[in-house]
């Protein structure tokens, strides 16, 4: 069986609201002779003559006069379907955005951006979710709408990639601690005791490594699975954290904090979502926010 020529909807919709040939032809700017071949198509596709004539017009048949509202209504919604997105209007706007961060993004950047989101969009709220690993599954199957993180090798090759910004990796104390003053040398922070981060419970790292070529060891005295449980431990002991510099600005507040006295690498922290929303224009608004209000805290 073959498929119907869709195109005709056009057609017959306005045929059934013209009910003349010639002024069907005028609206659709086809010749007379067009649009009667056009009749003679639709006839043959619904198996009815839709319209006759009656005297010198048209007149519909009783299946065309079924048909009439229903073919509106149908190329209504197609025209809706394809017509451009109507502007976006913050002020109606009722949605849920889901975001999976990295550890320390909702304290130190989640203030400003509910304060803004709100402001400019009251019905939006912002839902933000745990990153217990990288895969990008929840970004595939939509419950998660924005996602922020190191680019690594399992993120999937279809997903969309901005950079945010740099970050750094430092050390953290609490005030009162002898790391507080004085340079702080390889050795000196090597023999300190130290708080290892690491969702999968890994006690080296990067910054073992960097040690290492020094013939230096420190020593983990725990292994905790967030930065922020690291800061709240150092805070209250004279453990020694090693967390992002960006990521936990405010959660370092009234703390010591220090550059590494080993090279470690810096790394972009990047902004991640799936192509279906690239042109989502709440989306786009949201993205746009996320990175001013990155920039904007240093």
């Amino acid at each position: 069986m073959s498929r119907p020529d869709f195109k005709l909807l056009v057609t017959l919709d306005v045929l059934l609201a013209e009910g003349s040939v010639a002024r069907a032809a005028l609206r659709l700017r086809l010749s007379p002779s067009a649009m009667s071949r056009a009749l003679a198509r639709l006839r043959e596709t619904t198996g009815d003559p839709l319209l006759v004539r009656a005297g010198r017009g048209l007149v519909p048949t009783p299946r065309a006069l079924e048909l009439r509202e229903k073919v509106s209504q149908l190329v209504q919604d197609v025209e809706a379907v394809l017509r451009p997105a109507e502007k976006l209007n913050l002020k109606q706007l009722v949605r849920t955005f889901t975001l999976r961060t990295s550890e320390g993004f909702v304290e130190n950047f989640g203030p400003d951006l509910i304060a803004r989101v709100g402001e400019e969009a009251p019905g939006v709220r912002l839902r933000f979710v745990q990153k217990p690993n990288k895969e990008s599954g929840p970004l595939r199957d939509g419950t998660v709408d924005l996602e922020t993180g190191v680019l690594e090798i399992t993120t999937a090759p279809e997903v969309r990639v901005q950079a945010l910004f740099l970050d750094r990796f430092i050390g953290v104390v609490r005030m009162g601690n002898s790391l507080g003053t004085g340079e702080i040398t390889p050795s000196r922070y090597a023999s300190g005791r130290h708080i290892s981060v690491s969702r999968e419970g890994l006690d080296k790292g990067p910054i073992d490594e960097a040690l290492k070529t020094l013939r230096l060891e420190r020593e983990i005295v725990t292994v905790v699975g967030g930065f922020s449980t690291a800061l709240a431990l150092a805070r209250a002991s004279d453990l020694i954290a090693t967390v992002p510099e960006r990521h936990t600005g405010i959660l370092r507040a009234g703390m010591h904090s220090f550059p590494l006295p080993v090279a470690t690498p810096e790394f972009t922290v990047s902004l991640l979502w799936h192509p279906r929303l690239d042109a989502d224009p709440a989306h786009r608004w949201l993205r746009g926010h996320v990175r001013e209000v990155c920039a904007a805290i240093r």
